[in-house]
């Protein structure tokens, strides 16, 4: 007896079947990986240490700016990188 999800991977393989990455594209798209991970972390260091002076200086209004430019950044690079992933596996 399957599983439920066993059935719902089937289902989904008959709709959109899943197809194999060549050693080429997994090696393109571990690159990728690794390349924006490091990009949002600089992002995050850089903006969490300009976060921390604008909170020690009191400055509440700008460190919640900042927060919110963080959230949108690392949400506009990884949007980027799944763009980049889908053409590698394209």
């Amino acid at each position: 007896m399957k599983s439920s999800y066993e059935l719902a991977m089937e289902r989904l393989n008959k709709i959109a079947p899943a197809s194999k990455l060549t050693e080429e594209q997994k090696r393109q798209l571990a690159e990728l990986g690794s390349k924006y991970a490091a990009k949002i972390a600089g992002r995050e260091i850089a903006l969490q240490d300009e976060i921390a002076k604008a909170m020690a200086a009191g400055d509440l209004e700008k460190a919640e700016t900042l927060q919110q430019q963080l959230v949108k950044e690392r949400k506009s690079l990884q949007a980027e990188l799944e763009r980049k992933k889908e053409s590698v596996r394209s």
